[in-house]
């Protein structure tokens, strides 16, 4: 039998690469785990949120604004 490993709140903002995920207004999804007010995240449910972020590859976040458009006078 193994001993399951999850992630504390340090290592969930090591693994998306801040410092601190909860102080930076993530809306991180609910622990797999819970010991007493210690909140735990297998990898493998950081991840799934992670590559569902707007902005993270799933089709979201803001257009990139055309450089050459924007250089370019009007005339």
């Amino acid at each position: 039998m193994s001993t399951a490993r999850y992630l504390s709140l340090k290592e969930v903002g090591e693994r998306i690469g801040t410092s601190n995920p909860a102080a930076r207004g993530y809306h991180l999804p609910e622990p797999d785990a819970l010991i007493g007010t210690t909140r735990g995240w297998l990898p493998e449910t950081i991840d799934a949120w992670n590559a569902t972020r707007p902005g993270r590859g799933a089709g979201g976040g803001r257009p990139r604004k055309n450089r050459n458009q924007a250089d370019s006078p009007t005339a």
